[in-house]
């Protein structure tokens, strides 16, 4: 069993990594330095070097090391935040704009792949809900209304009865369809934005850190593993990697571990059994499976399987809670070979919604809870845009974006978390 993303292994090493060398002294002071090589970092670049700025993205590991290479590659509409959530908590016309904004960011990724002909397997399948409870497809009723009177959004509902023309499982009790959500190859994607950037003008350099920012006078001096770069702006681009050398982001931001496992490739026919229309999936429980199947048919299966610190032994027992959570739902691939199996941190906010802004004098962008595919994209060329000088207004834009009360950055608290959604699971 591989320990890394399966994606990895679909793209060229050429692709995620430079060798281009801009620390030391060896090259100019820049405009814009970005830290973090992921869609959010490389969307800004794109957009700041088209524009004229020289830029300078810094990343530690690989180009999309992070979670931009190592989530499911789902492209989904809305937020975390579901709904009636949003509607109770901002009212319905700052809800439909939130949302309206979900369906711009689709769009937006969407037009960037055509317009730079990234190949990344790109697909309009939709994505499936599945209820894990009969209560739940109560629930979809109530947000099938909602969705479509407040946020002129359709969806179907399909009855346990009838779900196995979409999904072949006995386990959930129903389904909610949504067409408007989009499937990629992850990997592919962020190594077509690395490419576009480049194209640009911006200079992606890799394995090199950021060790401290520092304002000296009027410029920033970022000090790295490899020497210093000059730079008349930042913007952080690194999510759920935050680490201490943006504090005042790091305590803005919660990293919570996901994980997924890959099975062998299935026959035609056992992959048109598990998802007949090739859609994505995830549940309704809070401590939800998400699922799909790959271009080689392979089926993923991830979750929120684990909420100990990451490493070796965490993907492992993660990989084992993950396969029995599988077998559960799909038995019938009991026998199959799992072949990889990886971890990768999601960055939720206080609120669990996304922020964009300026946060000590540095530009940020993050916090978008599982669904920063689209969104990532789409506010890390806003911020670009503003950096740029455009006046741009948008609802997830926060300059006073609070830090979480007796939060350093340490999520100690997660283990706790995890013991109550797997209590609210049970009996919701």
């Amino acid at each position: 069993m591989k320990d890394y993303p399966y994606w990895w292994d679909t793209v060229p090493q050429s692709t995620v990594h430079s060798s281009h060398s801009i620390v030391g002294g060896h090259q100019s002071p820049v405009d814009i330095a970005i830290v973090g090589a992921g869609y959010t970092g490389l969307a800004a670049a794109r957009h700041l070097a088209r524009v004229g700025a020289t830029v300078a993205v810094l990343e530690r590991e690989r180009i999309g090391f992070g979670a931009s290479s190592r989530n499911g590659g789902q492209v989904l509409t809305g937020f975390k935040v579901g709904p009636a959530a949003l509607v109770a908590r901002y009212g319905e016309r700052r809800a439909r704009e939130l949302f309206d904004r979900s369906r711009d960011s689709i769009e937006r990724v969407e037009a960037l792949i055509a317009q730079e002909s990234i190949d990344c397997e790109y697909e309009r399948v939709g994505h499936l809900q599945a209820a894990w409870k009969r209560s739940h497809f109560e629930a979809f009723r109530d947000e099938r209304e909602l969705l479509s009177r407040v946020f002129h959004h359709r969806v179907e509902l399909v009855s346990r009865a009838d779900q196995r023309t979409e999904l072949g499982s006995g386990v959930y009790h129903g389904l909610l369809v949504d067409e408007g959500s989009r499937a990629l190859n992850p990997a592919r994607y962020a190594a077509g934005l690395a490419g576009a950037a480049t194209r640009a003008g911006a200079r992606v350099v890799t394995g090199v850190g950021v060790t401290r920012l520092a304002k000296s006078g009027s410029r920033w001096i970022v000090s790295t593993t490899d020497g210093d770069v000059e730079a008349r702006d930042v913007l952080l681009a690194t999510n759920g990697y935050t680490n201490g050398a943006a504090p005042a982001l790091q305590r803005r931001l919660v990293p919570i571990g996901s994980y997924i496992i890959a099975t062998e490739p299935l026959s035609a026919a056992e992959a048109a059994s598990v998802l007949p229309r090739g859609r994505v999936v995830f549940d309704s429980k809070h401590y939800l499976y998400y699922f799909r199947l790959t271009s080689d048919r392979r089926l993923l299966f991830g979750g929120r399987a684990e909420f100990s610190r990451p490493g070796p032994e965490t993907t492992r027992r993660a990989a084992a809670i993950l396969r029995s959570g599988l077998v559960k739902i799909f038995p019938e691939l009991a026998a199959k070979a799992i072949e990889y199996a990886w971890g990768g941190n999601v960055a939720f906010t206080r609120d669990q919604m996304p922020r964009a802004g300026r946060l000590d004098g540095m530009y940020f962008a993050g916090g978008y809870c599982g669904h920063g595919i689209a969104m990532a994209t789409y506010l890390g060329e806003l911020v670009a845009r503003r950096m740029a000088g455009e006046p741009i207004e948008h609802p997830l834009f926060d300059d006073l974006f609070a830090p979480i009360p007796f939060y350093n950055g340490r999520p100690w608290f997660l283990p706790l978390v995890g013991a109550y959604y797997r209590f609210r699971d049970l009996v919701d």
